[in-house]
């Protein structure tokens, strides 16, 4: 009587190396381990145990993540019931981390796989064995992170030396050891980055300089060969560049600076005067400006095509001015597309929303709101106050309201969600509702030079909104013109004094002869749409008969 032959067990032998040494060798760590492993199924072929024809090797990669190719497609062989049994040659081959190696036995108990350590005996199958596995795993984990410590400990030892400790070196330098070497050509041309920033004030104006020069990022090829520069020089890699230590003759580790043991290619009087630049167009003239004023609709706001329009900003005199931008003008890859002043935009939408919210019934109609009976004056008061808050632009609130808005021709197109605001006033959505309900304000576009301003078609006009900039301007101009009418200075002596130059101070003189009927307009709030500091002092902005300044300005 011949004995039965036992099924068939699928065997994948896993194998894997945290580093590339010795693996260019004709037997490496790789080899060892598949050996071992194979003999051990061969051991057990009175079982059954046969060893699939598919090879799976990670060399030089770390057992601290799942991200291997060779452990993904045996992962992906796992799932479609091609492998029984996988056999390492230690725990710490498949993985490191006690949460990876979670999530792997979950996988395994799903397809039915188990796996064998060839030099560790347990059985996964029990808990006494889970037991034993996670407390070698545990010991792995330490390992590896105590090596980890270590490493980063003696980085930051080598640095507060001055030693570099590799990566991609900054233009101008070549690695030379545990220090840096000046290119003298690449260093040519990182000073005029440094020089051309001064003269220009601006990112975007250098990044044209020197494309439209021909100054080029110089082709290099890093030690792992690959090939990096020679293309123009974007704005981040220009930003990184005229932040980066490294051109003072130092080393930055996280917050610490050291001297280093390179020598500087910016000299200090240069590197101050680019961050004292640098940090006066990233925070206007007054400080955390930028929180108290943020772009309320960053990352909701397209054009008609669908285009989304970037929040950015724009520095002058010491003044900061928010904008939407299309794509196109922000990079420079093409001349058209809008430019609307943030806050004119933003108080549109803003009212928009507002109106819409304070009529509770056309709300619950719209946005398929139910409501009970005994419920509309609550109803009512809830809408009263997110109105209220609303109005107050209340940035929170505003922003979790309104999912998208879309610039079209004749309108403004203002998508809100529905459940946001179901939620906002505590009422419950008829089944089965829209995500979204559009809202509409009627508004035309109009071209103020690079800007495209906003004005209303409607008689339903935002309410009046003091401009604190635009008041501002008018004193001064008033001011000045005191001064001069006192005959003790000329127009250089009161522009010195003043801290600002004759021409500017020319065209701000030319605002104390403004028609009154514009001086209240401005004074209450009731000029024209998108009428800013920028416009009124712009060159021939303001024509000298006031019934073509009120064509212009109301």
């Amino acid at each position: 009587m011949r004995t039965p032959r036992p099924p068939q067990v699928r065997c994948a032998v896993y194998t894997r190396k945290s580093s590339e040494e010795g693996l260019e060798q004709s037997f490496n760590s790789l080899d060892a381990q598949r050996e071992a492993c194979s003999a051990y199924i061969l051991s057990q072929a009175s079982d059954g145990w046969c060893e699939v024809a598919d090879k799976y090797d990670d060399g030089g990669l770390s057992g601290g993540t799942l991200e291997r190719p060779a452990l993904q497609r045996l992962l992906g062989d796992v799932a479609a019931g091609r492998v029984d049994i996988i056999v390492v040659y230690k725990v710490d081959r498949l993985t490191r981390s006690l949460l990876d190696f979670a999530r792997l036995v979950e996988a395994f108990d799903t397809a039915g796989t188990s796996f064998v350590s060839v030099t560790q005996s347990f059985n996964t199958t029990t808990s006494m064995g889970r037991l034993t596995l996670n407390m070698l795993l545990s010991f792995a984990q330490f390992e590896r992170e105590v090596t980890a410590e270590r490493i980063r400990d003696k980085i930051a030892a080598s640095k507060a030396r001055g030693m570099w400790m590799g990566g991609i070196s900054p233009l101008g330098y070549e690695p030379d050891g545990r220090s840096l070497k000046i290119v003298d050509n690449h260093a040519a041309i990182t000073r005029t980055v440094f020089t051309r920033y001064l003269e220009l004030g601006n990112v975007r104006r250098l990044a044209e300089s020197l494309e439209r020069d021909g100054v080029l990022s110089p082709a290099r090829t890093t030690r792992s060969g690959k090939t990096i520069g020679g293309v123009p020089f974007t704005r981040g890699q220009l930003y990184l560049m005229l932040k980066c230590r490294t051109f003072l003759g130092e080393i930055a580790h996280k917050d610490q600076v050291y001297p280093g043991l390179h020598d500087a290619i910016i000299e200090r009087g240069t590197w101050d005067a680019v961050q004292a630049m640098l940090a006066a167009n990233l925070q206007g003239s007054r400080e955390g400006q930028r929180g108290s004023e943020p772009s309320l609709l960053a990352g909701k706001l397209t054009d008609d095509a669908g285009v989304p329009l970037v929040a950015t900003h724009a520095v002058a005199r010491g003044r900061r001015y928010r904008y939407y931008t299309s794509q196109a003008l922000q990079t420079g890859t093409g001349d058209q597309g809008l430019r609307i002043p943030a806050r004119e935009i933003e108080t549109v939408v803003t009212h928009a929303v507002a109106k819409f919210v304070a009529d509770p019934l056309q709300l619950a109609n719209d946005a398929h709101i139910a409501i009970p009976a005994d419920d509309y004056a609550r109803l009512t008061r809830r809408a009263e106050e997110l109105s209220v808050r609303l109005k107050r632009r209340e940035w929170g609130i505003t922003r979790q309201l309104v999912a998208g808005v879309r610039v079209e021709r004749g309108r403004i197109s203002v998508g809100m969600s529905t459940g946001e605001l179901a939620a906002a006033l505590d009422v419950a959505l008829i089944a089965a509702v829209p995500a979204t309900v559009t809202i509409s304000s009627d508004v035309r576009l109009t071209r103020s030079g690079r800007a495209m301003r906003l004005i209303h078609t409607s008689a339903a006009q935002p309410p009046a909104e003091v401009n604190p900039s635009l008041v501002r301007l008018l004193a001064e101009a008033h001011r000045y013109w005191r001064e001069l009418r006192k005959g003790e200075q000329n127009v250089t002596e009161l522009a010195q004094a003043a801290g600002v130059s004759p021409a500017y101070l020319t065209r701000v003189l030319r605002l104390a002869f403004l028609s009154p009927t514009i001086d209240d307009a401005i004074l209450s709030g009731r000029q024209r749409a998108g009428l800013d500091v920028q416009t009124l002092t712009a060159a021939d902005a303001v024509p000298p008969s006031w019934q073509e300044q009120a064509s212009s300005f109301l």
